[in-house]
């Protein structure tokens, strides 16, 4: 490989986080809410899907960024909010958590 292609491939993918950061920065409001909502039993149905398809999206594209950690916290929520009926009503705290460790992961990226 190419050792100058390294900072090539690293401006590249800059710009694109950039480009893309608005979206992701959406999908964790979105996650945040819903682990608001659920913390308060209010979780619609729209919000579960949402958080869900949000969750799923986050967890596709955040390894692209080196961002492998978020990719894992990601795909645990997915998981959660994929479970038939929705989320364990125990899991009220945890979602906030890992929504809050996502968030602090995601901003530390420069």
């Amino acid at each position: 490989m190419d050792p100058n292609g390294q900072p090539a491939l690293d401006e590249a993918l800059d710009r694109m986080w950039i480009q893309f950061l608005p979206q992701i920065k959406e999908r964790l409001d979105l996650l945040d809410s819903a682990a608001a909502a659920f913390a308060a039993n209010q979780l619609t149905i729209e919000q579960h899907e949402a958080a869900n398809a949000a969750a799923h999206k986050l967890a596709g594209v955040l390894g692209t960024f080196g961002l492998t950690k978020g990719t894992v916290l990601a795909r645990e929520l997915e998981i959660i909010y994929s479970r038939d009926g929705g989320p364990d009503p125990a899991l009220g705290a945890q979602l906030t958590s890992i929504a809050a460790e996502l968030r602090a992961i995601i901003d530390s990226r420069k």
